[in-house]
């Protein structure tokens, strides 16, 4: 079974995690081995968090399950989570990355770069696909996604895919589907790292009008 970690925003997505988390015990969609609620403590140095997510938890996986809602792209942590996803560290191999876009976000579209995935994901949906080829055109189809996963979507090299919930919330078959290729195309993927890792939890202030 597929080793996976989930990457999300612990205080608004929590039931998003814990549901993907029963769906993986469940229906055997794919072995978590994700960090639990308390299981760091938050008072340590960042590096030394960075270093346990990396060297304890991140260590065994081949995939990387990014659940994506309104504030994940501020979060240091998912930052930390997706970069060590990316490299080949000593202890930890890069991961494949899979992203689950929440109900949350104003997204409506999805991508698909896994072998298979059209005819498995999306049965009903046979017309109407094109390539989106800038960064602009990710970021107005994707305006909740973090920049380094943006990134990587732009790269030809790269075979990163975007499914919305509605896919995979009662089709545990479609999440182990995806989760399955997602690992197979782990260790040939060339994944852009230049972003600098995200030091702070960075949340745009809000505008007034008078």
């Amino acid at each position: 079974m597929t080793k996976a970690f989930i990457s999300y925003h612990h205080h608004n997505d929590q039931e998003y995690r814990n549901h993907i988390s029963w769906l993986a015990n469940m229906y055997g969609a794919f072995d978590d081995c994700s960090v639990e609620l308390g299981d760091i403590d938050d008072n340590l140095a960042p590096q030394t968090i960075r270093r346990i997510i990396r060297d304890e938890y991140l260590r065994d996986t081949q995939v990387t399950i990014l659940l994506c809602g309104t504030e994940t792209r501020f979060r240091k942590h998912v930052d930390w989570e997706l970069k060590s996803s990316m490299i080949d560290g000593a202890v930890n191999k890069r991961s494949g990355i899979l992203v689950i876009d929440l109900p949350t976000t104003s997204s409506i579209s999805w991508q698909t770069s896994l072998p298979g995935e059209k005819a498995a994901i999306y049965p009903d949906y046979t017309s109407g696909w094109f390539s989106v080829e800038t960064k602009a055109d990710f970021q107005n189809r994707y305006p909740e996604m973090p920049e380094r996963i943006i990134d990587n979507l732009l790269k030809p090299d790269v075979a990163m895919s975007v499914v919305p919930w509605s896919r995979i919330e009662h089709q545990p078959e479609n999440l182990k589907f995806l989760v399955d290729a997602t690992a197979r195309v782990a260790a040939t993927n060339e994944y852009d790292c230049s972003l600098p890792m995200r030091m702070r939890d960075h949340y745009p202030q809000p505008r007034y009008q008078y």
